[in-house]
């Protein structure tokens, strides 16, 4: 008899789904036998995801989202109620950066689409998801933070200023949720093998560029989406629901 998953039934929304770690986190929760909605603002990697977990006989769909904006995270929600009914996992993976460069050289407009996509779209999952968890007697979110807000590289300034956002109000909703059963956890990333790697690196992906990453991470390697996906499986599952407000680095040892 096959055993059922660890997320076996359980609907999970994963923002960014199209690529790179919410990719990975996707396939991983498919895996162990949860429901998902792919939200992302690229169409086409989007329904590209979609049609993979469905061709590995998972159940999923595609949502274009826009993360920053209210009306279709709304709608993203109400597209996730329609098709399973609940949602139990909320994963706040849509990301982006500014290139590797000095502070002064970022522009506002850059700068408030940034922390609208990083920062604001936390508030916009918490106004549409809780009510959802609270009807439901419990929830769970899981934010993509990064190492970048606990060991910032410079260049990178207002980039690790929201992922230090997202790990202050990864504290803060867990706090003030848990009384709802609603957990909150996030992931905190080394430097990755995602479609953002040379933007991180403000240069091209070479063994020598490469190289100065890796003297900082003690495994000696990058980290790979498949190791942000594990991390998320761990905090989804049930089993792990007496843990909230943990911000886990996924880092090979670069915060030590």
């Amino acid at each position: 008899m096959t055993t059922p998953g660890r997320l076996h039934n359980l609907v999970a929304i994963v923002t960014g789904g199209g690529s790179g770690f919410g990719e990975s986190i996707c396939a991983a929760f498919a895996r162990e036998g949860a429901r998902i909605v792919v939200a992302d603002l690229n169409a086409a990697n989007g329904e590209r995801v979609a049609r993979a977990l469905q061709a590995e006989g998972g159940e999923a769909e595609f949502c274009r989202t826009d993360v920053g904006k209210s009306v279709e995270m709304g709608a993203l929600v109400s597209a996730a109620l329609a098709r399973f009914g609940r949602i139990d996992i909320m994963v706040n993976n849509a990301g982006m950066s500014h290139p590797n460069r000095p502070m002064l050289e970022v522009t506002e407009e850059f700068f408030d689409r940034l922390y609208e996509v990083n920062v604001k779209s936390l508030y916009l999952a918490a106004v549409h998801c809780v009510p959802v968890f609270r009807r439901q007697g419990g929830g769970g979110f899981i934010n993509i933070g990064s190492t970048a807000a606990v060991r910032p590289r410079p260049g990178l300034a207002w980039y690790n200023g929201t992922k230090g956002a997202v790990i202050l109000l990864t504290k803060s909703m867990a706090v003030e949720l848990a009384p709802d059963k609603i957990r909150v956890n996030a992931i905190n990333p080394a430097i990755a093998e995602t479609p953002l790697l040379t933007t991180f690196m403000g240069a091209p992906d070479t063994p020598e560029n490469r190289a100065r990453f890796l003297a900082s991470i003690p495994l000696g390697r990058l980290c790979r989406p498949a190791d942000v996906a594990n991390a998320a499986v761990f905090f989804a599952d049930p089993a792990s629901e007496f843990i909230t407000g943990t911000c886990l680095e996924v880092d090979g040892g670069r915060c030590i």
